[in-house]
């Protein structure tokens, strides 16, 4: 089972989230449809980024550095070969 790190991100209000999950197209469902509490007044959400890990460890360890990442970082990194997406 693959453990994913993903970004995602609104143009309407040029937010980005970062977040973990083992199926984050349907963790990007539930984003837009209102089913998280921190992302429910921003929808519409899009996936920009997703970086797997082999264990649950390292991928919430990515994801706690990613959400230290300003928004200049976080293009960057989007941009990257690391991008899966």
């Amino acid at each position: 089972m693959n453990h994913m790190v993903y970004i995602i991100y609104t143009e309407k209000h040029d937010k980005y989230y970062r977040g973990y999950s083992i199926n984050p197209f349907r963790r990007l469902e539930q984003h837009n449809n209102g089913e998280s509490k921190y992302t429910s007044n921003y929808a519409p959400w899009r996936l920009v980024y997703i970086q797997s890990y082999e264990s649950k460890a390292e991928a919430l360890k990515r994801e706690k550095a990613l959400k230290k990442y300003s928004k200049y970082q976080l293009k960057d990194l989007i941009r990257s070969t690391l991008n899966e997406l």
